[in-house]
């Protein structure tokens, strides 16, 4: 099962604009839409259309408009209610694939709603393996940075047997390196930026060296955080694919020849993609191929849509080890 929280989830609005996005300008919009968003809510809806055992648990005010939206979307869900409401993030999408993201900060969380969100995220999980926890997204204004190594140590004292993701940027991704080793996850899904962040190296660069073939500065940064406690490094890098990093070995994951429509929900897909590969069996270059295939159709479909299983162009997609 694969149980996700969110705790500053979004109602995400999607304007497709029919030319490029200009400044001052009076656009007029190809099309728009409102669906349930943050980084949790999306793996849920991505592993829900794979027909994964899934549950989103994520804080919403009373009557608050985004649980409707959750529920329209099929998504199994427990909502914790909170005095704010979800926030709205907002992404304008040009016809060659550029994505401008404009982020509302969310409702702050006080520190009982937080004891709540924690209890119910604990009692979603079932006992025993099998069983994936996937903390993500950012923090809503107040609360603590280092709350998910918080809640990583949490669940592992409740459910020892469970596998803990996280997916975060920041001073919330800064703050959980700050408690490693203690505090590890399983896995962390950060992309070049973020993964520099982490290990305090220049993440544009990361990913420029990346773009150009060259991944062997990626696979060292996040092979100090191997090192610190976390088994599994998933950086992804948009067009250049992604690394994987685990003590055993370092893959790079190459997708097929995509044309870009958004770049929304991709780094999600990606993770949702790993973790159901896992799931399922499969060794880590399986499950890097599987991340990457998921990441790639998460990319060419408009707006916020995530990719169903047979969306994701597993078999061209290519995966090698990287000295």
């Amino acid at each position: 099962m694969i149980v996700t929280l969110t705790p500053n989830p979004s109602t995400d609005a999607t304007l497709e604009l029919d030319g490029p996005l200009e400044r001052g300008a009076v656009l007029r919009l190809k099309s728009t839409t409102h669906v349930a968003g943050g980084k949790g809510v999306n793996v849920a809806h991505a592993a829900e259309l794979a027909g994964a055992d899934t549950l989103a648990v994520f804080p919403a005010g009373a009557d608050d408009p985004f649980v409707s939206l959750v529920a329209a979307s099929g998504v199994p869900h427990r909502d914790v209610t909170v005095a704010g409401s979800a926030r709205t993030n907002t992404t304008v999408t040009e016809p060659d694939g550029t994505t401008t993201k404009l982020n509302g900060p969310g409702p702050e969380l006080s520190g009982s709603e937080r004891a709540e969100l924690t209890e119910a995220l604990i009692a979603a999980v079932p006992e025993g393996a099998g069983q994936w926890v996937v903390l993500a997204g950012s923090l809503p204004p107040g609360v603590p940075a280092d709350w998910y190594a918080t809640l990583v140590d949490a669940v592992r004292e409740a459910r020892p047997e469970a596998k803990v993701a996280v997916d975060t940027s920041d001073a919330p991704m800064i703050a959980l390196g700050g408690r490693f080793p203690a505090s590890a996850p399983d896995l962390i899904k950060p992309n070049g930026l973020e993964l520099g962040q982490l290990v305090g190296v220049d993440g544009q660069e990361l990913e420029r060296l990346a773009e150009d073939g060259d991944f062997g500065p990626v696979v060292e940064a996040a092979r100090k955080v191997n090192g610190q406690g976390v088994e599994n490094v998933l950086v992804t890098l948009g067009g250049a694919g992604a690394v994987l990093v685990t003590p055993e070995g370092a893959w790079k994951g190459t997708p097929p020849p995509t044309t870009v429509a958004s770049t929304v929900g991709a780094g999600d897909s990606s993770l949702t993609g790993f973790i159901l590969a896992t799931l399922d069996g499969e060794d880590s270059a399986g499950a890097l191929r599987r991340a990457v295939a998921y990441g790639s159709a998460a990319a060419g479909l408009p707006g916020t849509t995530l990719p169903r299983p047979d969306q994701a162009d597993v078999e061209r997609t290519r995966v090698s080890t990287v000295d």
